[in-house]
């Protein structure tokens, strides 16, 4: 029996969570939500939300408009696959126009979810910009309770209470949506209270008419005080009454190297691991064990750990010390077996670092316990 656990150092997160209590809904996170400083999007991710077979194809439209001096041209939009027929204004777009983008979902490949991506070049624009199409296709129609009503809070429906959104590097903003519901008869004024500082939450339409879906919006402004995995809450007031359990986003934080020259990179730290996996053998439960992986700094600045990361108390990180250029170092864990279950077990450490190359290090634990 395999299992996997990522490590944490202790470092304040804004909250915690039981991970098997209800379902977290993994969210596509957008960084910036806005293009390139030229070129504005009035959103980068278009969620048809619950959908059937029988709806046929599904159709979206993304403006963007010109904020640079110089006229740009949509060069090419590629589609990750056929199953999304794609087109977009061609020509230039003079300062101060907008042109469009409009893409079809054919909607053919069955009850599944689905989340597809447009690649998008521009001139001007170093890097291309992402739009994503998704939903959710069902075999025939579901009512707002069957789709909303396993995590409610009161009339306030939800898919789950625990969303998960992807890197958010330092210096930027992560942003997602997901739908929620009025499952009752009259308007709900959805309110907030304990927001997280780095959180901004909102409902739209706010009230709720009975018996409709909204969206819910998230927002996570990184913080440098806060690296690798940080679960931001945010409590829900319905109609006045504060609900009993609060909402949970998490986010990955990351070091931003973005704007490092090449000299930066070149002289930034560089770990290199003897080994990543550290393979305990047969375990005797009783009490803790020391877990030592030795790492060589390679690079030309000190090599610096922000954060080590893990669901399961079982494993706890020791001092992270940094390692200086061309020194070894040793990274330190401490194993409880008495928290493990027999058989096998593989444990994963993830590292949030100031290396560029290496910015997250996963280390592996792994042992039979008898």
């Amino acid at each position: 029996m395999f299992w996997t656990l990522l490590l944490a150092a202790g470092i304040a997160s804004c909250g915690s969570r039981n991970a098997n209590s209800a379902p977290v809904v993994e969210l596509v996170a957008v960084e910036d939500p806005q293009a390139p400083e030229t070129v504005v999007f009035d959103k980068t991710v278009h969620d048809f939300g619950d959908v059937s077979v029988t709806d046929g194809p599904l159709s979206c439209t993304f403006t963007l408009t010109n904020k640079g001096t110089e006229a740009i041209s949509i060069y090419e939009v590629v589609s990750s696959c056929g199953c999304t027929d794609v087109k977009w204004t061609k020509g230039t777009i003079a300062p101060g126009d907008s042109g469009t983008i409009s893409a079809t979902y054919k909607n053919e490949d069955g009850p599944i979810p689905f989340d597809k991506t447009l690649t998008v070049y521009i001139s001007g624009v170093k890097r291309p910009v992402v739009l994503r199409l998704r939903g959710v296709v069902h075999e025939k129609k579901k009512s707002l309770s069957e789709l909303y009503g396993a995590q409610k809070l009161g009339d306030f429906g939800l898919k789950a209470r625990y969303y998960k959104t992807g890197t958010l590097k330092q210096g930027l903003t992560t942003s997602e949506t997901a739908t929620v519901a009025n499952l009752g008869k009259k308007p709900l004024k959805v309110e907030w209270a304990d927001v997280s500082p780095q959180l901004t939450v909102n409902v739209t339409p706010n009230p709720i008419p009975a018996g409709s879906t909204a969206t819910l919006s998230f927002t996570i402004k990184a913080d440098t005080a806060l690296y690798g995995k940080t679960v931001y809450t945010a409590t829900p007031v319905l109609n006045g009454r504060k609900a009993d359990a609060p909402l949970e986003i998490s986010a990955h934080t990351q070091e931003n190297f973005t704007s490092w020259s090449a000299e930066e990179r070149d002289k930034a730290a560089l770990p290199v691991f003897e080994a990543s996996t550290v393979n305990l053998g047969i375990i005797q439960q009783g009490g803790p064990l020391e877990v030592t992986f030795t790492c060589t700094n390679k690079g030309k600045q000190p090599f610096h750990i922000y954060k080590a990361d893990v669901e399961n108390p079982a494993l706890r990180a020791g001092k992270m010390s940094d390692i200086g250029p061309g020194q070894k170092g040793e990274v330190k864990f401490s194993l409880n077996t008495d928290a493990l279950p027999k058989g096998e077990n593989v444990l994963m450490i993830s590292l949030t670092t100031n290396s560029p190359l290496r910015p997250v290090v996963n280390l592996f634990v792994a042992g039979e316990v008898r």
